[in-house]
């Protein structure tokens, strides 16, 4: 397994035994200090003072060991005083009457000098030798992480109980089909090997944020019942050159130690981006991890059964030479689901979730078009906290559809106190929206309109298509581009030019980068038709800055004309639509000041006598 750093468990334990070390230490100081210390508080007094009062019979016991003198007065049971004689003569010599007194004199004993002596060398050796094996155990374990800088940071997994199969994953059926082949090769290597067949080096995983890339992986390790080295992109990296590429070596080493494995390496697009920036130069740390995963997916011997998968949603800014074949010999898109697959992966999510009989899952999944499987998971989640904050025992389909809203456009901002001026503002812009759409014949339909703040938004016009759609073409987009502009064009109309706001900020920006796509990326303009100006730069802002855009300034200008032209035209048709409609966009507006929000039935009430204009499918043609 890959090296770690210590644990809070190992640095506890490292904290407890010095703990220890330093508390045996001072137990055993003190006990040497009882030992070689007086045990008695005992007075100190003069000698002569002694020997006056023995004289006259005051002191009933005299004891003599050296030096040391200790006094017993009368009427006491044990010594209460101390003092210090000459060591030459004895204390008779010095002025005590014999028989005055009893005097016991006992030989020193030179066990507790000796000890004294050699406590005062050792207590001072001891302390610095202490300190000293500390210093250098703290050193050694510095050393340690220095000399495991380099290790791979890899996990491991696929050797616990529970483990992933492809049965727990719903939905992504292509992409489960391009993988169980690997799977397969990695039970039954044989099998392939007889045939001349060679082992798969790598398989990229390409799709959208959220759509299942780490799972699928997890899947595979499960499945197979292999090794399965996870590591990110960003780990290889470090701010020492030559520390990822070290890293890149020793996980592959261990991969073939426990060969047949699995190297997953997630966002892989943090390492394999295209060499030759000019940024860092050719000893740019990147690149250098970049070209030791290309040699050691290109070297690997024969039979070592070792498979790297590698998941982006960025593969158009991979290096080349790691998507040839021979490194990653694979393409596996995984794509949003499709309607059969989000219900398919709801009723994974609500498996283990209390809900409603009445709660359909079928029709939740027409209408979260577009969502991918971590947002369907957040959508279960969130009706299972809103069943919960209302104390409910199940998850009804009202959860569901306020989860659902929650995820897709924002929670309600009720909070927010607008005056009536900006409710009345909102309502007109809003509708003014709704009317477009519902007019315009290639428009999704209205799914709810409301006037109460959600997310970053004022107010809100959703609209939601009837079903999946793969492509888009020229009147749909012509035709949201005229909805995004209905509400500012609903404000000039009611208010005057003067009386626009900035509420329609986000839709003009939206409008224009729907635009500028349609002219850049889909060849529909109308004098640049079918010709495409993608800048495939990778996003980095270095980039942009040295390499030149592949189109002059000639067709930059007359892309901005184009644009300009698609926006223009937009708010004509909203303009015509509106203006042919008043009665409608009235009595809509008057609706959502009195209920704030609106459904869709009640919508395609109000509006049901709403026209579209002649002269709106002119501007489209």
């Amino acid at each position: 397994m890959a090296s770690k750093k210590p644990s809070n468990g190992k640095r506890t334990s490292n904290m407890i035994r010095l703990g220890l070390f330093w508390a045996i230490f001072v137990l055993a100081t003190l006990t040497i200090f009882a030992l070689v210390s007086p045990q008695d508080n005992l007075k100190e007094v003069a000698i002569s003072s002694v020997i006056e009062r023995a004289n006259k019979g005051e002191i009933t016991k005299i004891e003599i060991e050296g030096e040391k003198v200790k006094v017993t007065p009368k009427g006491q049971d044990k010594p209460t005083e101390t003092s210090t004689k000459e060591g030459s003569s004895s204390i008779y010599e010095q002025g005590l009457e014999r028989g005055k007194t009893e005097v016991k004199v006992t030989t020193p004993s030179g066990t507790g000098q000796a000890v004294w002596q050699v406590a005062s060398v050792l207590l001072p050796v001891l302390l610095i030798g202490g300190l000293f094996v500390f210093m250098m155990r703290q050193a050694q374990g510095q050393n340690n992480q220095a000399l495991g800088f380099g290790k791979s940071k890899a996990k491991l997994y696929g050797l616990d109980k529970e483990k992933v199969v492809f049965a727990d994953i719903a939905g992504n059926d292509a992409a489960k089909q391009d993988l169980e082949e690997v799977v397969d090769f990695l039970k039954h290597p044989k099998k392939y090997q007889n045939l001349g067949a060679k082992i798969p080096k790598g398989v990229l995983l390409v799709g959208s944020p959220g759509t299942g890339k780490t799972m699928l992986a997890r899947a595979v390790a499960g499945e197979a019942n292999v090794p399965f080295f996870s590591i990110s992109g960003s780990e290889f990296v470090e701010m020492f050159v030559g520390v990822g590429a070290s890293r890149v070596r020793d996980l592959f080493a261990k991969a073939k130690k426990n060969a047949p494995a699995i190297i997953f390496i997630d966002e892989i697009d943090a390492v394999g981006r295209k060499r030759g920036s000019g940024m860092g130069g050719g000893h740019d740390e990147r690149e250098q991890t970049l070209n030791q995963i290309l040699v050691e997916m290109d070297g690997f011997e024969t039979g070592t059964n070792v498979i790297v998968l590698a998941a982006t949603n960025r593969a158009d800014v991979l290096d080349p030479a790691l998507l040839r074949p021979g490194r990653f010999d694979r393409r596996t898109n995984i794509m949003l689901p499709e309607r059969k697959d989000r219900e398919a992966i709801l009723k994974v999510h609500f498996k283990n979730k209390p809900t409603d009989p009445s709660v359909n899952l079928d029709k939740l999944a027409a209408k979260t078009a577009g969502s991918s499987g971590a947002d369907l998971a957040n959508i279960a989640n969130e009706a299972a906290i809103i069943a919960a904050r209302r104390d409910s025992k199940m998850i009804s389909n009202k959860d569901l559809t306020e989860a659902f809203e929650k995820v897709a456009i924002g929670p309600e901002r009720k909070a927010k106190v607008m005056n009536d001026k900006e409710k009345e503002l909102t309502a007109y812009h809003e509708a003014g929206h709704a009317i477009v759409g519902h007019v315009l014949p290639d428009s999704d339909p209205v799914h709810k309109v409301t006037i109460i703040p959600r997310g970053g938004t004022g107010g809100v016009t959703w609209f939601l298509p009837p079903e999946d759609k793969s492509y888009t073409n020229v009147y749909e987009f012509k035709d949201i581009l005229a909805r995004a502009m209905g509400g500012r064009i609903a404000e000039k109309i009611k208010y005057g030019d003067d009386g626009i706001t900035t509420g329609a900020g986000s839709d003009l920006r939206k409008a224009t980068e729907i635009a500028r796509d349609m002219i850049i990326e889909q060849g529909m303009g109308k004098n640049l038709r079918d010709q495409v100006f993608h800048d495939d730069n990778g996003g980095m802002v270095f980039d942009k800055i040295t390499h030149e855009r592949p189109y002059s300034d000639d067709t930059a200008r007359q892309i901005d004309q184009e644009v300009e032209a698609l926006i223009k035209e937009a708010a004509i048709r909203a303009e015509s639509v509106i203006k042919h409609n008043m009665e409608s966009l009235e009595s809509l507006a008057a609706a959502l000041l009195k209920d704030e929000t609106l459904e869709e039935e009640k919508v395609n009430d109000i509006l049901k006598s709403a026209t579209l204009p002649k002269e709106v499918m002119l501007h489209a043609a």
